[in-house]
């Protein structure tokens, strides 16, 4: 009886392909930590690029900018807030529009206190209690506080009336930690106070890509900002008018960063298998 043992050669790995599949190993390993490397590189940020208006002058140094505050005028379904206080013939300094307020709308200050609001109907008239009507539709807050303050004089002694607008609504959306629409009880407001109202901007927000979308009657007007730029001081969309909507957008990285860890995993695991056939195929040549 003849044993037939099958050649050597046909269980044990060819040198040349093992040291073809180290030379692959090691290119693998190679592009792993290339990638691992532009990775680190693209997800870092200058500090120009995280700091708000970098260039302004150092401490200590002087720079003006003239802000020009946009001028809203009241529109219809508007809803404002206006008080005429006085002192009553006791001695006490009230609000007379408060005591005969019926609470058309009720809105809720920063302060927690309850703001009484008057509502402009579709032909822009205002109906105030003890005063009558005023047409308010085009004006401008400070117009109607005048207009209220001469017919507040005519009924009560050393009146002082204040005016503003409890509808001013604005939205910020995009890379910000709580984006959502929110009310503003002052009667003027600026892209930053709105963007730090919504938590400030997130991990992934482009400070120098923001914009700003403003409605209007006969269309809408969109505006862009650098809030790394001091230049944003004197732009026409730095104070915010109601129904204003600011998006930050997204730094370009952002996807990748996203995707890293599973881009991270694929290459581990891809990896791992080479060596761990590595290792085998090295095992069974000895």
């Amino acid at each position: 009886m003849v044993l037939i043992t099958p050649h050597a050669s046909r269980l044990t790995p060819h040198p040349s392909h093992l040291f073809n599949f180290q030379h692959n190993l090691t290119e693998m390993n190679r592009i792993l930590l290339l990638l691992t490397t532009v990775a680190l590189l693209v997800s870092c940020s200058t500090q120009k690029k995280i700091t708000y208006l970098n260039n302004l002058p150092e401490p200590g140094g002087v720079e003006r900018f003239t802000m020009e505050i946009p001028e809203y005028r009241i529109q219809p379904r508007d809803i404002l807030y206006i008080t005429v206080k006085a002192m009553d013939p006791d001695g006490l300094i009230r609000d007379f529009l408060a005591a005969g307020n019926t609470g058309v709308n009720l809105s809720q200050s920063e302060s927690g206190g309850a703001l009484y609001g008057f509502t402009v109907n579709p032909d822009g008239i205002l109906l105030i209690p003890g005063i009558g009507q005023l047409k308010v539709s085009g004006l401008m807050l400070e117009e109607i506080r005048d207009t209220v303050q001469v017919l507040a004089d005519k009924v009560f002694k050393n009146a002082t009336v204040e005016c503003k607008l409890l509808s001013f609504k604005f939205t910020v959306i995009g890379e910000v930690r709580s984006p959502g629409m929110y009310v503003n009880y002052n009667n003027y407001l600026t892209v930053l106070e709105a963007i730090g109202k919504a938590g400030g901007i997130g991990d992934y927000g482009n400070k120098g890509r923001i914009l700003v979308v403003r409605p209007f009657d006969k269309g809408t007007q969109t505006y862009r900002l650098n809030l790394n730029d001091k230049k944003i001081l004197t732009s026409e969309a730095y104070f915010l008018l109601p129904n204003d909507v600011v998006i930050v957008e997204p730094i370009k990285q952002k996807i990748f960063i996203l995707n890293l860890p599973t881009i991270s995993f694929i290459l581990g695991t891809l990896t791992t298998a080479f060596t761990m056939t590595l290792l085998y195929i090295t095992y069974i040549a000895k």
